[in-house]
Formats: C-alpha cells, structure tokens, sequence
C-alpha cells in the first residue's frame, strides 16, 4: 500500500514538475524568448495548426500532457470545447479585502512574501510556486491551511483549478491579493528574473511584483 502511495505521489510530482517547465517557456516567451512551435520564417507559430500568430495570442492547457498550448483565434474557437484541452484563465481579480494574517501565510510554510497559489484539477492539492534566480520553485500546500484560508476568503472557492491562481505578495505594504490567469503568473515569474540581482535578489524583484500588480489592480478596475 505504502509502495502504490509512493508511486502515486512521484507521478504526481513528475506531473506537476512537467506543468512547471511548459508554463517556465509560456513565460519566457512572454518576455521576449521562444515560445511553442516556431514557424518556418522563425515567428511563433500556433501548436495546433502551425500557422503563424501574433505575439499577443491565447492559450490552451492540455490536460493529458500537462503542457500550455499556442494557439491562434481559429484553433481556439474550434478547440477549446475538446474534452483533452481547456483554455486558460482570463479572470482578473482584485482582491482588495483578503483576510491573511501573519499566522495564517505561515501555515502556508512558503519562504518568501511572493508567490502565487495554483490548484492541481488532477489531484486537487494546492501547489505554491514562488520565484527564484533560476525560476519558478515549487512547494505543495498544507491542505488544511488552505481550507482554512479558502473559509476566511470565500472569493477563493471559485478558484479555477489549473487555469488560475491566487497571486500573494507580502512583500509590498500592504500586501497585494490577486486572481489571475496562469499564463499570467508566469509572466510576473519571468519579470522577476529578469529583475534578480546577486544570490539575495536584490530590491529589483519586489519593485517588479510591485509594479506587475499594480497593473492587474488597473485591469481588474477597468
């Protein structure tokens, strides 16, 4: 029972790893790097078809392989409903009344004041992925402090398992709560390492995660 238990648990992780590395490219491209599927000319191309789209295009989740897809506007409309792929978040969501106390964000043992908090759709557990001079480092979330905090913040129910996720940054004061997509999240991984100055970071992180928000606060009131 104990070896099943185990074999479950590193299937989970490779899993879950393999949903890190795809979601590390989409941010990378975001922030002017490969993405995908290149086109023969050397653009981005979508992963379904082929054909060349725009920088600025959507993306799908595909559930099996764990992996985001490029996808252009014809692709999205014809594939989004298939029962393999899902499309990523578009929720933007200020959460200017989060209840989290100093206790209740170190139950979440995340050892940093930055990170944001996914939800696996295939296990159900809470993944916290924080940033790191490499990237994005992953630690799995004790479920009952994320019940607790999920009852003190019922904007947080709703939360759409593997499309979005709630963005924590305690480094700023106050501290700054948003839902957002995960194409998104991984975008503000990307924009924090481009900041990381030395082992430590440096301030440029925090003015980054600071600024990043500042904008989805924008998005969320317009």
């Amino acid at each position: 029972m104990n070896g099943r238990r185990a074999l479950d648990e590193r299937i989970e992780s490779r899993r879950r790893a393999e949903t890190v590395s795809a979601l590390r490219r989409l941010a990378t491209a975001r922030n002017g790097g490969p993405a995908g599927r290149p086109s023969t000319d050397g653009e981005e191309a979508c992963d379904l078809c082929g054909n060349t789209i725009p920088a600025d295009h959507r993306h799908l989740l595909q559930l099996d392989e764990r992996q985001i897809l490029c996808a252009c506007e014809a692709c999205w409309a014809l594939r989004s409903g298939d029962p393999e792929l899902r499309p990523v978040g578009t929720r933007v969501e200020w959460l200017g009344d989060m209840r989290m106390s100093d206790e209740a964000w170190a139950r979440l043992d995340v050892p940093i004041g930055l990170a944001f908090l996914m939800i696996s759709g295939e296990s159900g557990s809470v993944v916290a992925l924080y940033p790191s001079p490499a990237g994005a480092t992953e630690s799995e979330i004790d479920p009952l402090a994320w019940r607790a905090l999920r009852e003190a913040n019922p904007q947080l129910i709703g939360l759409e398992a593997d499309a979005e996720a709630l963005i924590v940054n305690r480094l700023a004061d106050p501290p700054q709560y948003a839902i957002a997509p995960i194409d998104e999240c991984y975008r503000l991984v990307g924009a924090i390492k481009l900041a990381w100055e030395g082992i430590s970071g440096g301030d440029g992180p925090q003015a980054a995660a600071t600024s990043f928000l500042d904008e989805l606060r924008e998005r969320a009131a317009a």
